[in-house]
């Protein structure tokens, strides 16, 4: 169970993140394509400590945070909403089990999973269910929103396209292994992976398979997408870049780890951490290394880009601030326990939380 749970807090496995995607939607990764990018400025320079907030149990979700709020599942079985301001709680909402899932914000509806085995539709001025679908499984995977629909993955091995509005599920996929890495989604196209080692491309409308890219080992690395690829690690301790329209490998990079960290999209690099306890920065075009930097211990955060700064946490209890363009050391701040999750930015403050609980905002 303790490994399985570090396996969902790379993914939920983990970098939250969020930014607008369209309208006034936020959420894991900030946005549909999962790319990492928040529009809203980071600190470049370490300042002080602004609050920190101690939940009642472990964490493995990431943290979204909308103009107000940074919302924050917890194993307690609540989701929680947190002053950004002073670290207060203004309420949370009970599930029947551990939420990993990290939450997408939607037209004045939060939506997140839970291991109860369902996807919640919150509203957020009630707080009241809208709505919630059954899965089969538990829900890790961190929900994506585009349009009127939400895409979330399960353990019972099935992706979910619900419809908003109404809560009813449009269809469902049935791939092979379960589902902890959270959908991204570019043009028609929905993209997840799953622990039988596949990459999966769905068509967002039908839930009909364009292609699936096998890498023979578990994927819990969330995609991240752009124009032309796809970008993803594996536990084969290969980093990915597939083409999403042929599904064919454009090249594959191989670290001294397993690669649970969720990619980020800066410019012309990719960037993400492995277990070898190495941050990288890959040319999305050629695979090229154009930087790395070593951490302390296993990185299974997903890092988050703003104001030119990789920021992303480490089992060596640190949270680093990286020079996106040439990987040099901003600064580093220290905390009480191992960083697992993904930090989030907004307003001159990084969000981020250590896996016993505790929830920090540094400026």
């Amino acid at each position: 169970m303790f490994q399985q749970n570090l396996v969902i807090a790379a993914l939920a496995v983990l970098s939250v993140t969020l930014s607008a995607c369209g309208g006034n939607s936020v959420m894991y990764r900030g946005g549909a394509g999962h790319t990492g990018q928040i529009s809203s400025s980071g600190p470049t320079s370490l300042d002080t400590l602004a609050w920190k907030y101690n939940l009642p149990d472990k964490v493995y979700s990431s943290p979204v945070a909308d103009d107000k709020n940074i919302y924050l599942g917890c194993n307690d079985g609540n989701l929680y909403a947190i002053d950004q301001q002073t670290g207060r709680v203004q309420w949370k909402f009970r599930t029947g089990g551990n939420v990993e899932s990290s939450a997408a914000l939607s037209d004045g509806m939060i939506f997140v999973g839970s291991w109860d085995n369902h996807l919640y539709a919150i509203n957020a001025e009630t707080r009241g269910v809208r709505w919630k679908i059954k899965a089969g499984g538990p829900v890790s995977s961190s929900p994506v929103v585009v349009g009127n629909t939400v895409y979330v993955g399960s353990e019972d091995g099935h992706l979910y396209a619900v419809d908003i509005p109404s809560g009813q599920k449009k269809w469902s996929f049935k791939a092979e292994g379960s589902v902890y890495t959270s959908p991204a989604v570019k043009d028609d196209h929905v993209f997840f992976g799953t622990l039988k080692g596949n990459m999966y491309a769905l068509n967002i409308n039908t839930g009909q398979e364009y292609w699936r890219f096998q890498t023979r080992h578990k994927i819990h690395s969330s995609p991240a997408v752009d124009e032309n690829n796809v970008y993803f690690g594996s536990d084969n301790k290969h980093v990915y870049a597939v083409n999403i329209k042929t599904g064919q490998q454009v090249w594959k990079k191989k670290t001294a780890g397993q690669v649970l960290s969720s990619p980020a999209i800066d410019g012309d690099n990719v960037i993400i951490g492995s277990k070898d306890g190495y941050i990288y920065a890959y040319n999305k075009d050629t695979g090229y290394r154009e930087w790395e930097y070593r951490t302390g211990g296993p990185i299974f955060s997903s890092p988050v880009i703003a104001s030119s700064t990789v920021y992303i946490g480490s089992t060596d209890h640190f949270l680093y601030a990286i020079n996106a363009s040439n990987g040099s050391l901003r600064w580093k701040y220290k905390t009480e326990n191992k960083l697992f999750s993904s930090p989030t930015v907004n307003d001159g403050k990084v969000f981020f939380n250590s896996v016993d609980g505790a929830l920090y905002a540094v400026k």
